[in-house]
């Protein structure tokens, strides 16, 4: 939160009981308006990783999302490289994760969906909470971290 605050990023974070799946969140997070998202951390044979964001409603086919990337075939990242790369546990994958990546060895996917719509609701880094940020700040803060996105239509 302190780093949003530093890039002068506006957001508005609730509390909620610990999420762990799209299904959970979606009957413990109330009304929250916007987009609300999943978030996969992958991984290919050659050890290169992805932080995919997409809709949550989002049917994803990871053999074919990895040949659209043209990474090949993937895989969900064990917990210890999520936390070694994304500072996270299971169940807390976020877009804002992207800040514990200093090295920028995870690419990150966004679906263009959230191009079209209200804030988009994140975790904080815990699945305890949800913070809510325009897309353009979520670009702003992705910058500031050194990752450019890319941008890919779904359902893959």
């Amino acid at each position: 939160m302190s780093r949003l605050d530093e890039l002068g990023i506006a957001h508005r974070t609730v509390e909620h009981p610990p999420v762990f799946t799209v299904e959970e969140a979606k009957a413990l997070r109330g009304n929250l308006p916007g987009h609300h998202i999943k978030n996969l951390f992958l991984r290919n044979k050659k050890e290169e990783m992805w932080l995919i964001v997409a809709l949550e409603d989002r049917a994803i086919d990871l053999k074919r999302l990895g040949e659209r990337l043209g990474a090949g075939r993937f895989s969900f990242g064990s917990p210890e490289r999520l936390k070694r790369h994304l500072g996270v546990e299971p169940g807390s994958v976020t877009p804002l994760s992207a800040i514990n990546d200093a090295d920028h060895k995870v690419r990150v996917v966004l679906d263009r969906g959230l191009t079209e719509g209200g804030p988009i609701n994140a975790h904080p880094l815990v699945n305890t909470m949800t913070t809510a940020l325009s897309l353009a700040d979520l670009l702003r803060f992705f910058a500031a971290t050194g990752h450019t996105p890319e941008w890919l239509d779904f359902p893959v």
